[in-house]
């Protein structure tokens, strides 16, 4: 798709890789609507300010009433607890799993026929690689991003006869807020993702391995799990 004529919902757009994302649609001269829960906090120029929970069933829907033109969604918000599935909290693995996979499906749902109505396009959803590899310490985020790159699968194919493509971005750390513990030069920067992302949304590429570690991890998949 052509970013300079998209009409693009970004949630989670007030931070991080999102905040990336929105800004350089807005360079690419797309509109953008720059979801956050608290929409006071988007302080970037040039972009609509929309409020969206990814958890609020009416806040959705109210967002696609407003954001009637969209033609791109990138599903980025997300919330990493650090939570282990069997010693952790089972409150916080629901968490994980309703922000970082029930909210991606709720806002897909609810933005397809938008999109549709405005002859196609795109969805960008923002996975990791934990999607593939499960380290216990964060079984809940790792199971739910499992589960959305599962999501991600199934709607690229059902959305596909509606002309809307769909784009996964698998991406190790990032130098944002959610890894501001980690080592920088363990960190990919949030703007060469955001790069990169967008270029696989215009190309219609289904999928974007956004650095090395991730790279490295998907070719593995291939192997015997049990090999050392």
């Amino acid at each position: 798709m052509e970013l300079k004529d998209a009409v693009a919902v970004v949630t989670g757009a007030n931070r991080g890789l999102g905040r990336h994302l929105a800004a350089q649609l807005v360079q690419h001269g797309a509109k953008v609507y720059a979801a956050a829960r608290r929409p006071e906090t988007v302080d970037l120029p040039g972009v609509v300010p929309l409020r969206l929970d990814v958890t609020d069933a009416e806040s959705i829907r109210a967002a696609a009433r407003i954001a009637s033109d969209a033609t791109l969604l990138v599903n980025n918000a997300g919330i990493s607890t650090g939570t282990p599935l069997i010693a952790g909290s089972p409150d916080a693995a629901r968490l994980e799993m309703e922000v970082n996979f029930f909210g991606p499906l709720a806002v897909t749902r609810a933005f397809a026929p938008v999109i549709e109505s405005n002859g196609g396009g795109a969805v960008l959803n923002v996975l990791s690689v934990l999607s593939w590899l499960h380290p216990a310490g964060h079984g809940g985020y790792a199971a739910a991003k499992a589960a959305a790159w599962a999501l991600t699968g199934a709607a690229r194919e059902e959305l596909a006869p509606r002309a809307i493509t769909v784009t996964a971005l698998h991406v190790g750390y990032m130098d944002t807020d959610m890894a501001a513990d980690v080592p920088a030069d363990q960190k990919a920067d949030p703007a060469e993702v955001a790069a990169q992302a967008l270029a696989a949304v215009a190309a219609g590429l289904p999928e974007v391995l956004a650095d090395e570690t991730t790279r490295y991890v998907k070719q593995g998949l291939a192997g015997s799990p049990n090999a050392a």
